[in-house]
């Protein structure tokens, strides 16, 4: 009575009569969204809506009462957080009442519903009323999809607002949504009832007697069989159902009784997914089950897995099949024993090893690696499963393998001995009172030893994995049993005949030596040193070659086994001694001898890094030293001597700034600091007080008129100054700064002006910004647009500019986009033009010397979109406008951009730039040929439809590239032409009798990987159009 009351008090106006006309009657959708809209504003109130509504709610027509109610709910659905609860309350009974009403006004009602679902004011009680009306009054599996679905978030937000309230329902809300599911079969309600139900369980709702019906309303839909039809807007993919259900099954032990004899029938079909969908669901359930659950099923379960194991063709099956063996075994290890109950892991742990023990004694019949790998799944799920098959199963291999005598059956067992290895290695010996192996010990050692020694090479190589693996068991191997492995790893390391052997031995050095230091320090390191330790006159002997291999291997060994600081300290001074030698010359050495003991200092440098007292020691012996020995080679000499000389020579020089750069990256701000106030004063001021055998003829003065050896060691000042962290200030900056850009210019040694310019850059790129920065740049480009004019030192200034760029432009600087500019203007130049163009390969690439991440260089993410972004229109448009004769420059300029460019960011603008990249193919340079045929090989694949556009053009290019002269080129061409097969079959047919006949000439070419590329290229084009390609 007081609803009607009220609704008698508040009169609607016209405006608001007029609106429910054109909606109800009229049939138009607008007015809805200006009723609510008025109704926001306070125009009027929902019970003038009902009221205006209330000829039309009460016509005696169903389709006219559908639309007042549909006009009112979607005036709900705009505005339920402006409903007073006392208004709620009214409306509540009314939708109530009206799911008595016809069906056409159902869903106009249950949509008004879901709105009331939403409110906050929502009284105690009604959420309750309003779901029990809807399970007496709808038949929902009646109703449209979308109707459907709307009652499922009616449930959805009521569960989520007012659990209690429904809780107190007890069985009868379970029992209600079943009847609502009954039947579903769209995929998007699907999605939605099967979140409700693993609410229901997870929220422990009650299910009463109906755990069963719930089950089965459920289950009904497993396996999962849909197929999203094509162009689905609604992105509902298979396996987005398959998770939502698989997570209903697994949720509750209650469901066991029921779900395990469904799986296991799924198991044994002839559904290859409902196989793997059955496992799967099976490994998840596992986690929430006890023994109780699965006690009655285990044998079937067991059968089966190990029938799918056994038989199948699918390695998915095969790996599904073993993930659900480890849960298994898993959750009956974890399941809590009462005294009395029977101990069901050991039962099913006996019927594996019953079933799975004697095919390990036929190492050569198919069914030996299936149940090698069911043990081993088996003893994967805990130390206790573990160390019950080990304990069976090891006995039995070390007879096995001295009953067969041949290598291939000896590696067979062997490997599977080392996957049980491997799982005691996972276990661990924690809280056992007794440990496994121990008791194998001597046996496992003896049969490591003999495959060490034995002639085969796969077997040796099993043998040292499996050495590694027994290495890493704390406490089992004993000293002599370690001395016998080291040994062994000895003389591996230096087989001449297996490279595989060699690196597989010194990979396992490395790892045995960081778990036993002293080991290693005691037998091996003295052995490597007597290697290295070879007189020249044995050297000229007849023996001189081998013995020039073992001394490099022996640096390699060295380098292998410096993953402990202790051996650091013993392998670092062998390693910086030899060379010495070498720098003296006591040993005949070229530049080769050299390179390779620096790649063992920067490999031991590596390992060096992640202990910061070994990266210090590394760097405060190794720097001075190599810095000594350079600077005494660049001394002048009365004889001239061709050792010292090799010390200056480009490649060895690259290699001693890899080891600084390495030795330096990882050092902290504060050593960094001291290291580079010993470094800067050296090429500064000459101080040499901190170099080793620092007795030099004459002062080192680089920059001051030094001689030309003096100059090129500014690459080693590179190595450390662009190597260090940010924060480390660098002692007189301004004058070295000033040096670099000086040397930079200098004509007489190309090598040490692109060394001066790179560091120089290297600086620039960490400086912090501010008038010094600013004062740097200024007098950078000053000298850069005077060495560009007329004059002997324009490639130096150009090289100098070309760095200052990619310094600015990894750091997003403003002048970066001047200096570019600058350097696209000179694409035009007669003599620099071909320069200019491979100048934007190196602003594109990333450096390994200088600025670079690794070397706390400024690189900001994205710099190749943004470079791309703010320069490519600008080429394209000189292209255009440029002179017939320096367009390659463009052309390859370009090419070397969008070579480097991320795929993403250039498939959107494909379009426009292909033309330019065909013509690019066109272009003599072969350099130009194979970036752009580097770039269109993967076009060719991520953007079949604009490529297929200009088919007959690439098919000349490509087929005309494979003639030449450039055996990369020839071979990129024919990886194109391969390439283009995965374009649409009907666009290629007609090219392919022309195709064919044209790839029979590359398979006769002289290289061998020319008519390997040719062979399988033509083979994809002879298959093209053929059934099933």
């Amino acid at each position: 009575m007081a609803a009607a009351a009220a609704l008698e008090a508040v009169a609607p106006t016209g405006a608001l009569w007029g609106l429910v006309h054109d909606f109800v009657m009229g049939q138009q959708e607008s007015p809805a969204d200006q009723v609510a809209a008025d109704v926001k504003s306070g125009s009027y109130t929902v019970l003038q809506v009902v009221e205006a509504l209330g000829s039309s709610l009460e016509n005696p027509e169903p389709r006219t009462r559908a639309r007042g109610i549909q006009l009112l709910s979607q005036v709900l659905h705009q505005c339920h957080s402006l409903l007073l609860e006392k208004e709620v309350v009214h409306l509540i009974l009314f939708y109530e009442n009206r799911l008595k009403d016809h069906h056409l006004v159902i869903p106009s009602v249950l949509h008004g519903l879901r709105a009331l679902s939403l409110c906050v004011a929502l009284p105690p009680g009604l959420a309750v009323s309003v779901l029990k009306a809807i399970f007496q009054e709808v038949h929902v599996q009646s109703l449209p999809q979308v109707d459907r679905h709307t009652v499922y978030n009616i449930i959805t937000n009521f569960m989520q607002t007012r659990e209690e309230e429904l809780k107190s329902l007890g069985a009868d809300f379970t029992f209600g949504f079943i009847q609502v599911m009954d039947g579903e079969k769209d995929p998007r309600n699907l999605l939605v009832a099967f979140s409700i139900v693993h609410d229901l369980i997870s929220r422990d709702y009650s299910l009463g007697p109906f755990v069963e019906e719930l089950f089965e309303v459920t289950s009904c839909y497993f396996p999962i069989d849909f197929t999203p039809p094509p162009n689905d807007p609604h992105g509902i993919q298979r396996e987005d159902l398959i998770l939502s259900l698989r997570a209903v099954l697994a949720s509750t032990p209650r469901f066991a009784e029921f779900l395990l004899p469904l799986l296991i029938e799924k198991v044994d079909s002839e559904m290859l997914s409902a196989k793997l969908d059955s496992l799967q669901t099976l490994n998840a359930c596992c986690s929430v089950y006890g023994q109780k659950e699965l006690k009655d099923f285990l044998p079937s379960l067991w059968s089966s897995i190990r029938r799918e194991v056994f038989q199948t063709a699918s390695e998915r099956v095969e790996a599904e099949g073993l993930a659900a063996l480890l849960s298994l075994t898993a959750c009956l290890s974890r399941s809590v024993l009462r005294a009395d109950a029977e101990d069901l892991l050991d039962s099913f742990l006996s019927n594996i090893l019953q079933d799975c023990r004697h095919h390990l004694c036929e190492p050569d019949m198919k069914l030996v690696w299936p149940s090698a790998k069911l043990l081993q799944a088996a003893a994967g799920a805990s130390a206790r499963a573990c160390d019950y098959i080990t304990s069976n199963v090891l006995p039995l291999l070390l007879e096995q393998f001295h009953k067969h005598s041949q290598s291939n059956q000896r590696r067979t067992i062997l490997e599977m001995m080392l996957g049980f290895l491997k799982l005691q290695q996972k276990w661990g010996y924690e809280d056992k009172d007794e440990k496994l192996l121990s008791s194998f010990k001597d046996q496992l050692c003896s049969l490591v030893f003999m495959t060490l020694a034995d002639p085969s090479t796969q077997l040796q190589l099993v043998g040292i994995r499996t050495l590694t693996v027994l290495g890493a068991q704390p406490d089992l191997l004993s000293p002599e049993d370690l001395e016998l492995a080291v040994g062994h790893l000895y003389r591996l390391s230096f087989l001449e005949e297996s490279q595989s052997c060699r690196v597989a031995a010194m990979e396992a050095s490395g790892v045995l030596a960081s778990l036993y230091p002293m080991a290693f320090s005691s037998h091996l390191v003295p052995k490597l040193a007597e290697e290295l330790r070879v007189e020249e006159s044995d050297l000229n002997s007849s023996k001189g070659p081998t013995t020039c291999a073992r001394q490099l291997l022996s640096l390699q060994a060295l380098s292998a086994v410096s993953t402990h600081p202790s051996i650091v300290r013993e392998t670092l001074p062998l390693l910086l001694q030899h060379l010495c030698q070498l720098h003296k010359g006591n040993k005949v050495a070229g530049s080769s001898d050299v390179i390779a003991v620096c790649q063992s200092l920067q490999q031991v440098a590596e390992k060096c890094q992640q202990d910061p007292t070994s990266c210090w020691y590394f760097h405060q012996t190794a720097v001075p030293c190599l810095l000594a020995l350079a600077v005494q080679a660049s001394m002048p000499e009365e004889e001239p001597s061709v050792l010292r000389k090799v010390l200056l020579e480009d490649d060895v020089l690259a290699a001693m700034v890899s080891v600084i750069g390495t030795a330096t990256t990882h050092l902290s701000p504060e050593l960094a600091t001291q290291s580079v106030a010993h470094i800067v004063p050296l090429f500064l001021d000459g101080d040499i007080s901190f170099l080793p055998e620092n007795n030099f003829p004459c002062r080192f003065q680089p920059f001051q008129d030094g001689s030309s050896g003096q100059r090129r060691l500014v690459a080693l000042l590179m190595a450390l100054v662009c190597s260090l962290p940010r924060k480390v200030e660098i002692p007189q900056l301004n004058q070295l700064m000033r040096e670099l850009l000086e040397l930079s210019c200098c004509q007489s040694c190309p090598f040490s002006s692109t060394a001066a310019a790179k560091c120089f850059a290297g600086l620039l790129n960490k400086h912090p910004a501010g008038p010094q920065l600013d004062e740097f740049l200024q007098l950078a480009v000053n000298k850069v647009e005077t060495g560009l004019g007329s004059g002997p030192c324009r490639i130096q200034a150009f090289t100098l500019l070309l760095w200052i760029t990619k310094a600015l432009l990894l750091r997003y600087h403003p002048l970066s986009s001047t200096l570019t500019d600058r350097l696209m203007g000179l694409l035009s130049d007669p003599e620099l033009g071909p320069a200019a163009a491979d100048g934007f390969s190196l602003l594109m690439s990333d450096c390994s010397d200088v600025l670079t991440r690794a070397g706390h260089a400024e690189v900001r993410i994205m710099f190749r979109q943004r470079f791309f972004t703010d320069n490519v229109p600008a080429l394209v448009q000189s292209f255009h406008a440029a002179p017939q004769d320096v367009k390659p420059n463009y052309l390859k300029g370009l090419s070397h951009v969008l070579n480097r460019l991320p795929k993403p960011v250039l498939l959107p603008e494909l379009p426009t730039l292909l033309s330019l990249l065909l013509e690019a193919l066109s272009c003599p340079d072969c350099v130009v040929q194979l970036s752009t045929l580097s770039c269109l090989q993967p076009l060719l694949l991520e953007a079949p439809q604009v490529m297929s556009l200009h088919i007959d053009t690439l098919v000349t290019k490509f087929l005309n590239l494979s003639s030449s002269p450039s055996m990369a080129v020839r071979i990129a061409a024919l990886q194109c032409m391969h390439a283009l097969t995965y374009l649409p079959t009907p666009v290629l047919l007609p090219y392919k009798p022309q195709v064919i006949r044209a790839l029979a000439k590359p398979l006769d070419d002289k290289k061998r990987l020319v008519r390997k590329e040719a062979v399988s290229a033509r083979g994809e084009w002879f298959l093209l159009g053929s059934p099933g390609s």
